[in-house]
């Protein structure tokens, strides 16, 4: 099915991967296509994403998210404000033993996904439509990714209830968030600020590391 979305994207994906250095088997590589090939179909219908062209999903979308791997820790992952699985779904298809849950409160992000994990064969993602804040989970989270959200001091407090303090809170962002890490909630702690290249993007981007630090009988 790759070929849904041409042999040059491909290729271009596959160099994206070598710079990252993550070499995938070619099934996950073809279900990378193959999402991106869903997502463009499904956005001339529902607007899921200002990205319209799949050769330009390849790195906004698929690297964009991918370069989120070396940061995850744990075997349980929630994606908070996933939007169309992004980056839920790219690390779900190269992270088979890690657990995904998608949250998002858009129905129609959520349907998408829906659909996307279906045919796709993808077995290690939950979808929740919920908003953050009311989200009740059963069980913690080694890992909360947010990419594309709400601003660091908001998003810490909506998510506030679903870290413990082994819980890493990996937030995406493009420039220096120099203004949101100076509005810190109290009970998180910023264990650093990552500069990272995503291959094919000229545009800054930056991982934002954090974990709760409260007593336990708080959370």
């Amino acid at each position: 099915m790759s070929n849904l979305v041409g042999h040059d994207i491909e290729q271009n994906l596959q160099q994206g991967l070598t710079a990252l250095g993550q070499d995938l088997p070619s099934a996950s590589v073809d279900k990378l296509l193959q999402f991106i090939a869903l997502l463009a179909k499904w956005n001339k219908t529902y607007n899921l994403t200002a990205v319209r062209e799949p050769s330009q999903m390849v790195p906004l979308h698929l690297l964009d998210s991918l370069v989120m791997r070396p940061f995850l820790q744990g075997d349980a992952v929630l994606d908070v404000g996933t939007g169309p699985g992004l980056p839920g779904i790219p690390l779900a298809i190269i992270c088979p033993d890690v657990h995904f849950t998608l949250l998002d409160s858009n129905s129609k992000k959520t349907r998408f996904i829906t659909q996307a994990v279906l045919e796709l064969g993808i077995k290690n993602v939950t979808v929740v439509q919920s908003r953050a804040e009311a989200f009740q989970p059963i069980g913690q989270y080694s890992s909360i990714i947010t990419r594309a959200f709400a601003s660091i001091p908001d998003m810490l407090v909506m998510i506030k209830h679903l870290c413990s303090n082994t819980t890493r809170v990996i937030a995406m962002k493009g420039q220096y968030p120099q203004e949101e890490l100076t509005a810190w909630p109290e009970g998180f702690v910023c264990d650093g600020v990552e500069t990272i290249q995503v291959p094919g993007l000229d545009a800054q981007r930056h991982v934002v590391l954090i974990h709760r630090d409260m007593p336990e009988n708080t959370i």
